[in-house]
């Protein structure tokens, strides 16, 4: 069963078969957050998460991915409207429908990154790492400027 919410034309659902991944790739391969990501890793990103595409009619606007494990944890990523439709709220309306789905408020921690959108998440509860010393990670930020051998996403 798949969840949305409507808002006149407007829907954001989480049924995969409605995910244009063309335009998710279109707009993510030139976001800052993974410029140049291959077509291959978007479609695979997207079938191993849980996703909640923002659709004005049926033309995909916007997208909110979470990896989670539907328990303890998630990861929400890869957030973004058109530019042509930002400014309308529907970046905070995307947020209230990730956080209003049934399986994630009993989750202990949800993380995210972003270098320009603070604003809009702290609104919904999130803040700084309290304890920032605690977390790593691996970050290979060039890896979609290699080129990955053909047929394969650089993910796999």
């Amino acid at each position: 069963m798949h969840n949305e919410w409507k808002r006149n034309q407007l829907l954001v659902s989480t049924d995969p078969a409605k995910l244009d991944v063309d335009a998710v790739h279109t707009f993510l391969s030139r976001a800052y957050w993974c410029e140049g990501i291959p077509r291959e890793t978007v479609a695979c990103a997207l079938r191993h998460s849980l996703c909640f595409g923002l659709f004005d009619g049926a033309t995909q606007i916007g997208l909110a991915r979470v990896v989670t494990d539907y328990a303890t944890f998630a990861y929400l990523c890869d957030v973004y409207v058109l530019e042509s439709y930002r400014g309308r709220g529907l970046g905070k309306w995307l947020i209230e429908c990730v956080l209003a789905h049934p399986a994630l408020p009993g989750l202990r921690r949800i993380n995210l990154a972003t270098s320009n959108a603070h604003g809009l998440y702290a609104r919904f509860g999130f803040q700084p790492l309290r304890h920032p010393e605690s977390f790593m990670e691996l970050h290979k930020p060039d890896i979609y400027k290699t080129a990955a051998p053909s047929g394969q996403s650089a993910a796999q």
